[in-house]
C-alpha cells in the first residue's frame, strides 16, 4: 500500500446521520475550505474537487491556492480530517484550529503572495482532478492550502481535498 492518504470536506464530518451539508459561498472571494499541513511536514494533494447544490447562473471562479503561512480565520475541521485509503493508519498531521485546518472563511487574511495550483472559471455543477502520480503538488509545512471561491451570487458548495503525507 502506498502512503496513507487523508481527506477533507468543507464541513465537519466526524459524526454523520445524513449528507453533508454544502456551505454558502457569499458573493465576493471566500476560502471555503482550508488545510495547514503539519509543522514538520509537507503534504501532497492527490485530488481536489467541488459542486454545488443547483447550476450555478453566473460564472464561478474556483482556485486551489497557496498562500504562504497567511491563513483564513476558519471555522475548525476538528475531528473531521479522516484517513482515505488506510482505515487503520494513523492520525494526519494536519493542524486543526480556527487558523489552521477548517472551513467557511470569515476573515481572508492579508495574502501578500500566493502560487495557483490549479483554477476553473467556469459554470459547471461539479469538477474533480486527480493529479498524476509523481506529478502532485506540494504543500510546505506550515503553508496554507485553500479552495477559494468567487461567485457573483450566493451558492451553496461542497468541497474536498486529499493528500498524501
Amino acid at each position: 500500500m502506498g502512503a496513507p492518504l487523508y481527506i477533507a470536506w468543507n464541513g465537519d464530518t466526524s459524526a454523520l446521520t445524513a449528507a453533508p451539508t454544502a456551505v454558502a459561498t457569499g458573493t465576493s472571494l471566500k476560502t471555503m475550505l482550508q488545510v495547514r499541513p503539519g509543522s514538520n511536514s509537507k503534504i501532497r494533494i492527490v485530488e481536489w474537487g467541488y459542486s454545488f447544490d443547483v447550476t450555478p447562473t453566473a460564472v464561478v471562479k474556483v482556485e486551489l491556492i497557496t498562500t504562504g503561512t497567511v491563513y483564513a480565520t476558519v471555522t475548525s475541521i476538528g475531528s473531521g480530517i479522516r484517513l482515505y485509503n488506510d482505515v487503520t493508519g494513523g492520525s494526519s498531521l494536519a493542524q486543526t484550529g480556527t487558523t489552521h485546518t477548517g472551513f467557511t472563511a470569515t476573515a481572508e487574511g492579508t495574502v501578500t503572495s500566493s502560487r495557483l495550483l490549479a483554477y476553473q472559471h467556469e459554470w459547471s455543477h461539479q469538477f474533480k482532478q486527480q493529479f498524476p502520480l509523481g506529478r502532485e503538488p506540494e504543500v510546505a509545512a506550515d503553508s496554507s492550502l485553500r479552495i477559494r471561491a468567487t461567485t457573483a451570487t450566493t451558492i451553496n458548495m461542497s468541497c474536498y481535498i486529499v493528500w498524501e503525507e
